[in-house]
């Protein structure tokens, strides 16, 4: 479950100098207000990590760009919003692979990954969704590790659900890219 914990609008520049929670919990800053999460389970840490190295592999292996988790995208500003995809893909063409990044990169990723928790309600997911793609991502899977599925949405309005047997590609985000979507949970 998320709860907010403060009550006065705070800037990305004072979130990015908060201290890290103690207890291993996650943060967003959305619409200036701090939202903590719990730490994930341990079944959305495998998920997330067997995503990441997925892409990881394909993108290293023709320095297309930079797969990351849990690092910070801003997809508002003015009330600020911070959201924290579990996986997220930049290009080299949005973000060059010498480009020095010390808090956030100052443009969209290009894929979002959101490996479902199971207290997470569908309106906050839809939520992170409409964000992603109002600041520009250009593709965003969320992936059901309870139901071994993935979602991928090319908009806010429009999702494409594939399961365990299908496979999934990156279509022209991620040219080349493919994978059973049943490798995302071995």
């Amino acid at each position: 479950m998320l709860t907010a914990t403060t009550s006065e609008l705070m800037s990305l520049d004072e979130f990015v100098r908060r201290p890290s929670p103690i207890d291993g919990s996650r943060e967003e800053l959305v619409e200036g207000k701090v939202v903590t999460m719990p730490p994930p389970r341990f079944l959305h840490g495998q998920v997330q990590l067997n995503v990441g190295a997925v892409l990881k592999a394909f993108v290293k292996s023709g320095r297309l760009g930079r797969v990351v988790t849990e690092s910070g995208l801003v997809t508002h500003r003015d009330p600020d919003t911070v959201r924290g995809p579990d996986v997220a893909y930049w290009s080299r063409e949005r973000l060059p692979l010498d480009a020095t990044v010390e808090v956030y990169p100052d443009v969209a990723a290009d894929l979002c990954v959101e490996v479902l928790s199971p207290d997470e309600r569908p309106r906050d997911v839809q939520q992170k969704i409409r964000d992603y793609f109002e600041c520009g991502v250009r593709m965003v899977w969320v992936v059901d590790p309870e139901a071994r599925s993935v979602t991928v949405y090319r908009s806010v309005s429009e999702g494409r659900l594939l399961w365990d047997d299908a496979m999934i590609s990156g279509e022209d985000v991620l040219p080349g890219f493919a994978c059973s979507v049943k490798e995302l949970f071995e």
